[in-house]
């Protein structure tokens, strides 16, 4: 396999025999870029095939194939004979007596450590993970699992650890090789197992270090002498993920054992001896391996792939683990520098476990989604009272599941939204992008590969039976009329700037260069890679584009309204009363009543967005006409949001709605709607409305507060009112773009330059406080933070957008001016 520096040598090769033979050799060059897109295509595919893509789990492996091996692992006390039954853990869960938990540091193309402070089970545990490349399918890869009892736990505490493999699809085998004897394994367990995507393939689970309980009651029925066993089960493929029903049902022998043999309270066995399976090893499409310890243990799990020609061994396992370790911290401080008061070892570290815990948030899912393609006519909404006759459209359940589809993602929260939602993405990769940009525009090509013929992509991804166990039925169904902010433009328009940047130039050949750090940056390194990747996905995006054009029209003709363009004006599909669920800001207060003369400003100013991303790749690609096409419709949308949306009067953007005489009524909440044209970059540095913008963020009475901007203003009658979701609290994504927004003003010249400056410097130290000192309590990232106090609320470890933070840590640091200036906005 071509390195890194062999790759770069490649590109040299074509490039300049392009230069020195002229035209004569252009369909050289022409070839050498298409064998050096294909490779690189190949090598990426390779790269990142493994992973511990299962997030919803403590820790799952399982490669970026669709009905494939896949482990999990799971541990508990066995002290009493309540304990394991209350306090086993495999899925990640809210609120399980965790003091933190999550990725130290990891990189997607090497691997990583993360550490898991089980309180309640009176350890901790480490997951070291590392990736070895090569041969036919992916590499090799290997895990070391290692256990520290408390302080203040028993140092003999019994601990059962447990590694659940399966290994799915019809044709594929997969079986435990006998152990020393009947009742165990002293040694190493051997799992050997082929499918035709993986080959043949060995999964070794070392013998490790660690004490083996022992017991007087020699009760070989229940446990054998050996520190190892396994149970070789076969069951059928949609039902094997569902591990912990059936290892308690395999667990359940043993205790109807001692209800068959009458043993009481004072005669029975000790507890981890109830719960240890009997040993059956031998072929089924589920291994369970468990392994009973007394006091700290460590053992590894070694894959390797019979395409490599050389096993993974523990030593390899070591050695990779110094040298990931080593690469991740240099890489980090070079990727994101972060800026004074940010550049101490705590905010160091700090910033090194929320971005580890983002990009190791990434999952694959593959299975089938629960969709509505009825079309109701009621789904129209096109009537007064829409959202009621949607709720009855709705009741007559007409979804159906389709797929299966796959998805390669980074979720939002491991515990509680272990899946795809398509606004939250976009957040999730301009972090990402700016580590891994190959891995970020994978990622994208993912989503859009899940687009129908009509443009629509589901807002929200719960891929098979598993993702579905994680949601309530209510929210399951997806509508092909319900759209979702397009936040991963924002994401490909760094792409292209970025790409320009390159200005069709040749990279120089980096003498230490590794491969992985080659991929990460490979289609910007070769531009014509990444020209290719955009001309190849911006048919999707158009028809992305069109779809939002067509479903979430706003109606201007019908109404009195005065405006631009009698075109550019939009309204969400899918409110209800008390929610708007798809502008991704559920309860933000809107227009009451729902009307279907609505218009919705955050919308417009989304689709603003679109405009100004297709302007640039457009014009990337020499698509002229398309270029013309797209500056009109963003040049409407410009005009549109001040005729329809601009309340002089508050001095803000304001959704629109239809009063009792049918007119256009302007209905102002105060809040992140209200800065939506200044957020996503629609407001010129010199536009006469930013004055009172900078004014409404920083009156410490509407939205400013000392741990970021509100999101809805306190002056507000809903103000922290019913559900408070979107009514107070401090979101990281929102102020994220309020900063980035800030930062620009204040380095460009115009009147509000000092204003920006100050409301930057101040704003990214809120945030960025507010966040760390959240998480140094808690261990913890999390959803929202109150703006009152500042304490993270809501989702645990929701290592999402929050972790934006980490880019806000790396931006300059301008210095405050004080809050005069302000103050003379107001």
């Amino acid at each position: 396999m071509a390195s890194g520096r062999q790759l770069h040598f490649l590109l040299a090769f074509f490039y300049f025999n392009a230069l020195l033979f002229g035209l004569g050799s252009a369909a050289a060059a022409d070839e050498g870029e298409s064998i050096l897109h294909s490779e690189i295509g190949r090598q990426n595919n390779q790269s990142l095939l493994w992973g511990p893509y299962r997030p919803n789990l403590y820790f799952g492996v399982r490669p970026r194939i669709p009905k494939s091996l896949m482990t999990g692992l799971m541990w508990g006390k066995v002290e009493t004979y309540t304990d394991f039954q209350n306090t086993v853990r495999y899925t990640c869960e809210q609120n399980e007596g965790m003091k933190g938990y999550g990725w130290e540091e990891y990189d997607p193309r090497k691997g990583g450590v993360q550490s898991i402070h089980d309180i309640e089970n009176g350890i901790d545990i480490t997951t070291s993970f590392v990736k070895i490349p090569g041969g036919a399918h992916g590499g090799n890869w290997a895990a070391r699992i290692k256990g520290v009892i408390n302080e203040d736990s028993p140092k003999d505490q019994k601990t059962t650890v447990i590694l659940y493999v399966t290994q799915e699809g019809g044709d594929s085998e997969l079986q435990a090789l006998p152990g020393d004897d009947d009742t165990g394994y002293e040694g190493d367990v051997t799992l050997k197992g082929r499918s035709e995507p993986l080959g043949n393939y060995k999964l070794v689970v070392t013998k490790g270090e660690g004490v083996q309980p022992k017991s007087d009651h020699g009760i070989s029925e229940i446990r054998g002498p050996g520190q190892t066993v396994v149970q070789s089960l076969t069951y059928p493929d949609e039902v094997v993920w569902q591990a912990k029903p059936i290892l308690f049902k395999q667990l359940k022998e043993g205790v109807d054992f001692l209800v068959e043999n009458k043993y009481d309270a004072l005669s029975a066995p000790p507890p981890w001896q109830v719960y240890q399976l009997a040993n059956r090893p031998g072929a089924g499409n589920v291994q369970i391996v468990q392994k009973t310890f007394e006091g700290d243990f460590e053992f590894d799990i070694l894959f390797s792939s019979e395409s490599m020609g050389k096993d993974i061994t523990s030593d390899d396992l070591a050695r990779e683990i110094k040298e990931t370790t080593g690469a991740f911290g240099e890489r980090f401080s070079s990727v994101f520098a972060l800026k004074a008061p940010y550049n101490t070892d705590k905010f160091k570290k700090f910033a090194r476990s929320m971005f580890s815990n983002l990009i190791g948030g990434i999952g694959y899912f593959y299975g089938q989604s629960v969709v509505d393609r009825s079309y109701a006519p009621e789904y129209e909404e096109e009537n007064e009272g829409f959202w009621e006759e949607a709720v009855e459209a709705r009741a007559r359940r007409q979804e159906a599941l389709e797929g299966p589809y796959e998805l390669f993602t980074s979720i939002p929260s491991r515990p509680f939204f272990p899946r795809g939602f398509l606004w939250d993405e976009g957040f999730h990769l301009l972090p990402i992008a700016d580590w891994d940009m190959d891995l970020a525009l994978e990622i994208i090509r993912s989503w859009f590969n899940l687009m129908d013929e009509d443009g629509w992509i589901a807002r929200e991804q719960i891929l098979g039976a598993e993702a579905r166990s994680k949601v309530p039925q209510e929210f399951q169904t997806q509508y092909p009329h319900y759209a979702n902010p397009p936040t991963l433009f924002l994401v490909i328009d760094g792409f292209v700037e970025r790409l320009r940047k390159m200005n069709g130039s040749m990279p120089a050949v980096r003498e230490r260069l590794s491969q992985d750090e080659f991929l990460a940056t490979a289609s910007l390194d070769n531009p014509e890679v990444g020209l290719e990747y955009l001309r190849r996905l911006y048919p999707l995006l158009r028809r992305q584009f069109f779809w939002f054009k067509k479903t979430q029209f706003g109606d201007i003709k019908s109404y009195d309204r005065e405006a631009y363009s009698s075109k550019e004006a939009y309204r969400w599909r899918g409110r209800t009363a008390t929610h708007c669920l798809t502008s991704g800001l559920d309860d933000y207060p809107r227009p009451q009543p729902p009307h279907p003369g609505e218009l919705h400003v955050d919308l417009m100013s989304w689709v603003g967005v679109m405009s100004k991303s297709l302007i640039n790749i457009a014009d990337a690609l020499g698509l002229a006409e398309d270029v013309s096409e797209f500056k009109k419709t963003l040049d409407a949308i410009e005009h549109n949001l001040v005729d329809l949306h601009w309340s002089e009067k508050e001095g803000c953007f304001c959704d629109a709605t239809i009063d009792d005489f049918e007119e256009n009524k302007l209905v102002c909440h105060k809040g992140y709607i209200s800065l939506f044209p200044f957020l996503v970059g629609l407001l010129k540095a010199d536009d006469p409305k930013l004055g009172r913008i900078l004014a409404l963020l920083g009156d410490e009475e509407e939205l400013w507060s000392p741990h970021g901007l509100r999101s809805l203003s306190k002056k507000d009658e809903f103000y922290g009112t019913n559900e408070n979701y979107w009514r107070s609290p401090v979101w990281i994504n929102i102020n994220y773009l309020a900063i980035v927004q800030l930062h620009n003003i204040a380095t460009q010249d115009g009147p509000h330059k000092e204003t920006a400056r100050d409301l930057y410097s101040r704003l990214r130290r809120n945030i960025v406080d507010t966040v760390y000192n959240s998480w140094e309590e808690t261990g913890f990232a999390w959803e929202q933070y109150n703006p009152e106090t500042g304490k993270g609320q809501r989702t645990q470890h929701f290592t999402g957008w929050t972790s934006l933070v980490v880019k806000i840590m790396a931006m300059e640091d301008l210095g405050g001016t004080g809050a005069g200036h302000v103050r003379d906005e107001l």
